[in-house]
């Protein structure tokens, strides 16, 4: 079972690889703008992970620089997640806004998040 894991895992990241979205252009002082707002939103993520691919794959598509913090390899990021976030589940987005942390965990709804900031620049 392990190894089916890991060999739908590398497939994952080889389709992602291949079929890598472009990201959007758009102004210079509006991609300023934009990489301002993500400046403080890191994601905490597998690599190989198909969610987390989804929500890197969104990112990539509206142009947004996202920190990511692999939390299966690096122990630090992974008690980050556990401690501050309340529990090891990825994706994670860490969203710091005005000295307040808040943690968005489904795909979906990060997806979402990423989208409306998008379109707020």
């Amino acid at each position: 079972m392990q190894f089916v894991r890991w060999f739908l895992g590398r497939l994952i990241l080889l389709f992602d690889f291949i079929f890598t979205p472009r990201s959007k252009k758009r102004a210079a002082e509006q991609q300023q703008k934009l990489d301002a707002m993500t400046a403080n939103l890191k994601l905490y993520q597998f690599k190989a992970c198909p969610f987390c691919v989804k929500v890197r794959r969104a990112a990539k598509r509206e142009g947004l620089k996202l920190e990511t913090r692999d939390a299966k390899n690096d122990e630090q990021y992974r008690q980050e997640l556990l401690e501050q976030g309340g529990k090891v589940k990825v994706p994670c987005l860490r969203i710091e806004e005005q000295g307040k942390v808040t943690w968005l965990y489904e795909s979906n709804d990060i997806v979402a998040y990423l989208e409306k900031l998008e379109k707020a620049a």
